[in-house]
């Protein structure tokens, strides 16, 4: 089977979690996903399984959506409730306060990777070290935060909304958020609302799918995810150099291509240059491979 699940994951689930129950549900270990969730968070996790992995590497710098609650007057060691409380102040923010930080982070911002996280450095995860109790200096990254907006708000708990760019930590958002506001904040709850052009109304209960007597029913083709390129349909000529990996010849403007054989198969994703179109990745199936 090959395609792309849209998996709702569940709390205190890790994303490799998922992978690895759906290897068994697929029957292949060729399954990789689209972007880690944090095990308290739920929501979209785009699942690549079979010739689908190929894809995995287009989707590494798509958009992210959250709903997040920031809950204020308390600071954490990882950023998020689950952590060790380190300190805890008194609210007294109001709305119109709050409007004024969220402006200062919408843009593109500097964001120091927390401490509990999975990045390494020096060949080290620093959640590794933090475990540890270790904490080590980590270079401001810039990340760009597309939509930042109050949803609502319940005593110090803030429900926000956040579309943003890939490395994105919500966690840190919400601490640094909570500490413009001058009384700390850490992050209560998340959930990915969409990831990519992928939202949660396409989304599978995880327990839905692995419960599931035809898991193949629930996914979706690979060419899905690039829906934003046009289609174009190869003459038998064309088809057969495609599939040797050769250039060819091809009357269209210059861009990128959803290239499909005339039976309709989604042969590759490819370019055209000064009229010769060439292979991007190639998506179909070679005899042996799976």
């Amino acid at each position: 089977m090959n395609g792309i699940v849209i998996v709702d994951k569940p709390q205190d689930w890790t994303s490799q979690d998922v992978t690895a129950r759906l290897r068994r549900v697929f029957q292949t270990r060729r399954i990789g996903h689209g972007g880690t969730l944090d095990p308290m968070a739920t929501g979209v996790l785009p699942v690549f399984v079979g010739r689908a992995t190929r894809a995995v590497e287009y989707f590494e710098h798509a958009e992210k959506t959250y709903e997040t609650v920031l809950r204020l007057g308390i600071t954490t060691d990882t950023e998020d409730t689950t952590g060790t409380l380190l300190n805890s102040r008194p609210v007294s923010v109001a709305d119109d306060r709050v409007e004024q930080a969220l402006d200062s982070f919408r843009g593109e911002i500097l964001q120091v990777p927390p401490m509990y996280s999975a990045l390494k450095i020096n060949g080290q995860k620093l959640c590794d070290l933090a475990r540890k109790g270790r904490e080590v200096e980590r270079k401001p990254r810039p990340v760009t935060i597309h939509e930042l907006n109050l949803l609502g708000r319940e005593g110090n708990d803030l429900r926000l909304r956040v579309r943003c760019s890939k490395g994105t930590y919500i966690r840190t958002l919400c601490k640094d958020i909570g500490e413009v506001l001058g009384c700390g904040g850490c992050m209560a709850r998340l959930r990915r609302v969409a990831a990519g052009s992928y939202t949660a109304d396409q989304a599978v209960p995880l327990a839905q799918l692995l419960e599931s007597q035809d898991p193949g029913a629930y996914l979706l083709p690979v060419d899905s995810l690039f829906l934003q390129y046009p289609a174009v349909t190869l003459s038998a000529n064309q088809e057969k150099r495609c599939r040797n990996g050769n250039a060819f010849s091809l009357e269209a403007a210059e861009g990128t291509y959803r290239a499909y054989s005339r039976s309709g198969e989604f042969l590759m994703l490819a370019k055209v240059e000064s009229g010769v179109m060439t292979t991007i990745k190639s998506f179909f199936d070679v005899s042996g491979q799976d």
